[in-house]
């Protein structure tokens, strides 16, 4: 007892963190009638397999500290009785928990072995005795976590790591998660394998030759360090590989062998021993098992090392939660201890209310916060760790109210450098992966493109090195829906012969459903790559366009009746008719402005917009004359307008808009890459356009399908076909040759990824580095390299800014001037016959005056008006005089030898010959 005062005096830290709370202490040294007695005996089953040592030790300590300790029961002491049993037999346990039932305990705390600890709950069920340990019936009480709880945690494990292909081995008599109910709940492939020691090496073998590189381990401690060994042996401790013990022990084995091959290897804890007082209580450990080995208590030769496991931290929470429950059951009830036996099968009538107050304990021990529901524990917390280079460290942790929270995930995702070489399949593509093929260019060196370059930055940010080649029949992959046999890089990511697949290779359902893909890199769809249609042929006349053939015969019709209606009005309405000549009172003549050939001047006019020396004075002149001009207003405006769209906007003549019209029509074929995501579209889909694009392709398999996209743009550029490609591919293609455009829009929305073997662990790391590029902005501008370098890409005239109209040519408005040259000659034709009509008039006019004799008219009086004549000469002599004055005297209105005179208002002289 001196030693024991003097061992413990220093202890009072912990008792504050792991004891009692504040208002537990201070009831606790309550006076009350009731109470518990001072002795209250407790007992303990063992199993005799070595791996008891420790939670027997645990136990044993933590009622001596109890008893040290009179904060919890000042008043009580505790007293414990231990058993040893045979694992393999049940009979004997029973018969131990018995005895112990016949000495008196209070309670009893069940072995870790769940199979004796379910046949001697079975007795303290009977009897309403506390049973507390691994087994939940209705008098006990589980300080392990719920199962139910535990499955969920390694399922969230799973769904983190993104585990679709694992591998579980597993023992038959041992395990921590149930796994039915953990394959129900993945969804991927499952391999699950029972081993035994022997077996261990085998089943690796065999997960390794099918690569099955994550492997969960449900298995015995002693198990696991064989397990360690032989995955040693088979040199199964790579990077690839990830391991996930269930196993909350494992910072207790030795993994030096493992902390520098980039191994993965991950678990829980229950127990945090970088924790202040875990590590006190640990120390303490040591020196009372120092001490009870010196007292023959333990046998030296067990163990000379104590670990502080999970199941030895159970064991001593296990104590204390006994402890706390009978110290509440203190304060409102007596603890009544009665004398039983198994034979006589009395329930103690205490035990339901103390059984009761051990549900409502809630506390926080060695293996963190406990807190019960009807005997289960529901209340806990995991710590997730991980193994890294040179330690093992905490990388998140699991509570059944928070779920898995990871604080550390670059653990799982670390970008940092590491000595590992990727084999990388791609496949040749304009412009994601060129080749060189000069005899100076080996290795990656020999690739180059858009695909390349994010490669290359992808491994620096995430830190391998990777070896870049062809996949051997040059194809993405696709399912044959007749075999189900998978071809292209698909095939070889599914037989695990590459790391990565890296190209303008489309996310699909399909593809995804056998291989992992990262985030994607870039978003596309498909749309139909065409050949630019032919120009409508400019014409001569193509200003008439505006108005159809019809619309211009019409307004000609409506001229001419027009015309002839005003024509008609004027003649009949009497106030269109004036005086001639108001001056000459002998001839009083009156004359009509709307004559027939003045008519159609003034409509004519009216149409093109011009004033007109015309002006109606009637009514009904007036009315023919508005109605004409309003007719003639929206005929121009209309024809201005319209001129407009049709000289500047080059009409093209497009045979197709959409797809809809590609599948209406059998003129034009069409097709797409085989074994692509293309072709898988249209295969698979279920619109009806879709579907019968397909079966006209699958009709024409050998004309429809091109191995590569060289040849389906060769086919385009030869005419009369349009080949279905993805819309970045085609932007590409059509920046580079003008001959070729997008028709209609997308078909649908999909992205480009980088593909991994299913349960790849780059596939997330990759798809972090992405999406950093992406926010970064440096994969934009790798696809302005690669897709928008001006040096290759040619103009278009479409890329002119909208705000600036197309220059009109000869071609488009040439027929105006054809007009003009036209009607020139019209004009210079009837001048001449003008002229000519008027020298034929005039040269017989003197020629009858110069036939008349004075004597012959002498007793008759002529009266003639004065006039000039000029003298007789040659026709083309007179024409070439009136040319050669016209060029020398332009600016003069009169002639040297013409004198005009006023004959209105002005009676001419008469002369009278006798």
């Amino acid at each position: 007892m001196q030693f024991s005062q003097s061992f413990f005096s220093c202890q009072g830290t912990v008792h504050v963190m792991y004891i009692i709370t504040s208002g537990l202490l201070l009831l606790a040294f309550i006076s009350h009638a009731m109470g518990v007695p001072p002795l209250v005996r407790v007992g303990a089953i063992f199993s005799n397999k070595p791996g008891e040592y420790n939670s027997e030790l645990a136990f044993r300590y933590a009622v001596h500290r109890l008893n040290l300790d009179k904060s919890l029961l000042p008043e009580t002491t505790v007293e414990y009785y231990i058993e040893y049993v045979n694992r393999l037999d049940s009979f004997e346990a029973v018969q131990k928990a018995c005895k112990l039932v016949g000495v008196g305990v209070q309670a009893v705390f069940s072995p870790t072995d769940s199979v004796l600890a379910t046949h001697i709950n079975s007795i303290c069920d009977a009897l309403d005795i506390p049973s507390i340990g691994r087994s939940a019936h209705d008098f006990s009480i589980n300080v392990y976590p719920s199962q139910q709880y535990i499955n969920q945690a390694f399922n969230d494990v799973i769904h983190y790591l993104n585990w679709t292909r694992f591998g579980i081995l597993h023992e038959k008599e041992y395990g921590i998660i149930n796994l039915h109910q953990l394959s129900r709940s993945t969804q991927g492939e499952v391999h699950m394998r029972q081993v035994s020691p022997g077996s261990y090496l085998s089943v690796l073998n065999e997960f390794k030759c099918k690569e099955i590189h994550n492997i969960i381990i449900d298995t015995t401690s002693d198990g696991i360090s064989i397990l360690l060994k032989n995955i040693l042996q088979q040199q199964m401790n790579e990077y690839k590989y990830h391991y996930l013990f269930t196993s909350f022990d494992l910072e207790t084995y030795d993994l030096e062998d493992f902390k520098y091959n980039f191994v993965n290897i991950t678990s829980f804890r229950l127990v945090d021993i970088g924790d202040v007082g875990v590590k006190q209580i640990l120390k303490d450990l040591q020196s009372y098992s120092h001490h009870m080995i010196q007292k023959s208590f333990l046998n030296p030769h067990e163990r000379k090392s104590i670990a502080l496991e999970s199941e030895p931290a159970l064991m001593f929470d296990s104590v204390y939660v006994f402890a706390i429950g009978l110290q509440t059951l203190e304060q409102s009830h007596t603890l009544n201890l009665l004398n039983m036996t198994c034979d006589a099968e009395i329930p103690w009538n205490g035990g339901l209310s103390l059984i009761n107050y051990l549900n409502a304990v809630e506390w926080k021990g060695l293996t963190g916060p406990i807190q019960f529901k009807e005997g289960k524990r529901v209340q806990f917390k995991l710590d997730l760790i991980k193994l890294k280079q040179h330690s093992i460290v905490k990388v998140g942790e699991w509570t059944p109210h928070g779920h898995l929270n990871i604080t550390e995930p670059s653990m799982f995702f670390d970008s940092g450098s590491m000595n590992v070489t990727l084999v990388v399949i791609t496949i040749l593509e304009t412009p994601y992966v060129m080749m060189h093929y000069g005899k100076n260019f080996t290795g990656n060196e020999r690739f180059y493109g858009f695909c390349v370059d994010i490669l290359e930055t992808i491994s620096h940010e995430v830190g391998f090195d990777y070896i870049l080649d062809l996949v051997p029949d040059r194809k993405y992959g696709a399912k044959d829906p007749e075999s189900g046999e998978w071809n292209g890089m698909v095939a070889q990511l599914m037989k695990y012969k590459a790391d990565l697949a890296v190209g303008s290779m489309t996310i699909t359902y399909a593809r995804e459903s056998v291989i992992d893909f990262t985030k994607p890199f870039m978003n596309l769809g498909i749309s139909i790559l065409f050949k630019v249609p032919s120009s409508e042929p400019t014409r001569l006349f193509s200003f008439m366009n505006p108005l159809a053939i019809e619309i211009w015969i019409y307004v000609l019709i409506a001229y001419f009746l027009v015309s002839v209606c005003i024509y008609i009005v004027g003649k009949l309405s009497p106030l269109e008719w004036k005086y001639i000549h108001p001056c000459d009172l002998e001839n009083i003549s009156i004359g009509n402005q709307f004559s027939l050939s003045d008519s159609f001047w003034f409509t004519i006019e009216t149409l093109m917009q011009q004033s007109t020396d015309i002006y109606p004075r009637a009514m009904s002149t007036r009315i023919i004359s508005s109605i004409w001009g309003f007719f003639s207003l929206i005929i121009v405006a209309s024809y201005t307008a319209n001129l407009a769209a049709f000289l500047t906007t080059e009409r093209m003549i497009n045979p197709i808009e959409n797809a809809e019209d590609l599948a209406s029509q059998t003129e034009i074929s069409y097709g797409t890459l085989d074994s692509g995501s293309t072709m898988t579209f249209f295969r698979d889909s279920m619109i009806e356009t879709y579907k019968k694009m397909w079966r006209s392709m699958d009709n024409k398999k050998t004309t429809a399908f091109t191995s590569t996209y060289e040849d389906g743009i060769k086919r385009v550029n030869q005419g009369n076909y349009a080949y279905l490609m993805e819309s970045t591919m085609l932007d590409y293609i059509v920046q580079r040759d003008c001959n070729l455009t997008q028709i209609g829009g997308l078909l649908d929305t999909k992205g480009y990824g980088i593909a991994t073997p299913k349960g790849s662990p780059w596939r997330d790391k990759i798809s972090l580095a992405i999406l950093e590029l992406q926010e970064k902005g440096d994969i934009q501008m790798l696809y302005d390299k690669w897709w928008k370098n001006t040096d290759e890409t040619c103009i278009r005239r479409s890329t002119i800014k909208q705000s600036k109209a197309n220059a009109l040519g000869l071609e488009s408005i040439g027929g105006v001037f054809v007009v003009l040259m036209a009607g020139i000659f019209v004009a210079a034709v009837v001048a001449f016959f003008e002229f000519w009509f008027n020298f034929r008039h005039l040269q017989r006019a003197s020629l009858i005056k110069a036939g008349v004799n004075d004597e012959s008219i002498q007793g008759v009086i002529a009266e003639t008006e004065w006039s000039y004549s000029p003298p007789t000469r040659c026709f083309w002599t007179e024409i070439f005089e009136e040319l050669r004055y016209a060029s020398w005297c332009m600016n003069k209105q009169k002639r040297p030898e013409l004198t005009r005179v006023c004959s209105q208002c002005k009676i001419p002289q008469r002369q009278t010959y006798i």
